[in-house]
């Protein structure tokens, strides 16, 4: 990822310097980065003139001291509260006082990332999407502590290099992480409930949905256990709220070794391309595979969108950042609030309420926006 953010930056025509402690990791990077821009070439995609200048944009470096010139850091290292603050402190010790230190942090608190420094205020979470270069989305999620200033170069710098810019507040998850989390976690509740197998989830996201990958799909491709992580992690961060419990599936599947792509099996297997070698049988008819499939992709959309209705009633970020959100950063067929539109608010309530009618559960709780907005007769962007 770090990476990633370096070369979107180089493009865009800044001096980058790309730091780790670790001299073969630099080198990894460096190779990477000269196979990718080879292959941009190849494809006609940039010049060789400009792949020079790209290349020659990054410099690497192995100590925090020669970042000291610069305007603004983004650290993309392990997601560990402790271990980010301990590097933000050392690497205040270096750079001027109106250096912006951001984190590319997908989960972690940015007010408390802030509170290790002594000029809190400069702290902005900014948060790409993998891979950097190719992810049009970039969440930049201001702290309490972060300044007017701060946050306003951060959105105008990313714009600068051609990103869209989504402003979240700092809550668990942020935008995506927060609104995906039903793309999974109610694909696992249908398993578990024996209603469909994972490729028939799948299919219905896909066939009548219109999503590039289901959720199965996109768990291998993410890893089990990353995905699985970030559930666990927003689940706790949320006071255990039961709508992002995680599954005992996806957890047996991460302590089997069953990670995805990465390791050859996950709801899958995979050969040596990443390609998967195993798929089910088609249901016997085709009327009622359709109904079926329908059944599927509806309960899994509406637990999306109540959850984006959620963050939008919550003030998480606006209804048009929420949408582009999801669009630009995890590539979904159409902006949730825009789907709700489509759908209808007594839909979205009705079926919410039917879902909770059934299971009495405050997992399906129906978002209080989604009723207002039924009772009023309005629309999210209409």
């Amino acid at each position: 990822m770090g990476s990633g953010i370096a070369q979107v930056a180089a493009t865009a025509g800044c001096n980058v310097k790309l730091f780790d402690l670790k001299q073969e990791a630099l080198d990894k990077a460096k190779s990477s980065l000269e196979k990718i821009m080879n292959r941009l070439v190849e494809k006609g995609r940039i010049t060789s003139e400009e792949q020079h200048r790209i290349q020659e944009n990054i410099s690497y470096v192995s100590s925090l001291k020669e970042l000291e010139d610069s305007n603004m850091t983004i650290e993309a290292i392990v997601e560990n509260l402790e271990v980010k603050q301990k590097v933000f402190q050392e690497l205040e010790g270096y750079v001027d006082d109106d250096c912006i230190i951001a984190s590319n942090t997908s989960s972690l608190s940015i007010a408390s990332i802030a509170a290790s420094l002594k000029k809190p205020e400069r702290c902005v979470g900014i948060h790409f999407f993998n891979p950097a270069p190719l992810m049009k989305l970039v969440e930049v999620i201001p702290a309490i502590q972060t300044s007017d200033a701060t946050l306003k170069i951060s959105e105008e710098t990313i714009k600068n290099w051609g990103k869209v810019v989504a402003v979240a507040k700092d809550t668990p998850g942020f935008i995506v992480n927060r609104v995906a989390r039903p793309f999974y976690g109610e694909a696992l509740r249908i398993y578990e409930e024996g209603i469909a197998d994972f490729e028939t989830i799948d299919r219905a996201m896909k066939e009548v949905g219109g999503f590039r990958m289901g959720p199965f799909e996109l768990m291998d491709f993410i890893g089990n256990d990353v995905n699985y992580t970030v559930t666990e992690t927003v689940f706790a961060a949320f006071y255990f709220d039961p709508r992002y419990k995680p599954a005992f599936t996806q957890k047996r599947f991460s302590e089997a070794g069953y990670l995805g792509r990465k390791s050859g099996r996950g709801y899958y297997q995979y050969d040596a391309q990443g390609k998967i070698i195993s798929r089910h049988a088609e249901l016997d008819s085709a009327s009622h595979k359709k109904e079926f499939s329908t059944e599927i992709f509806e309960r899994i959309l509406v637990m999306l969108i109540n959850e984006a209705a959620d963050a939008l009633f919550l003030n998480i970020a606006s209804a048009k950042d929420i949408d582009n959100a999801m669009t630009k950063g995890v590539n979904y067929p159409k902006g949730l609030l825009a789907w709700a539109d489509e759908k209808g608010m007594d839909w979205c309530v009705s079926s919410m309420d039917a879902l909770y009618d059934h299971y009495h559960e405050d997992r399906y709780r129906c978002s209080p926006l989604l009723r207002r907005m039924r009772e009023k007769n309005q629309s999210f962007f209409n």
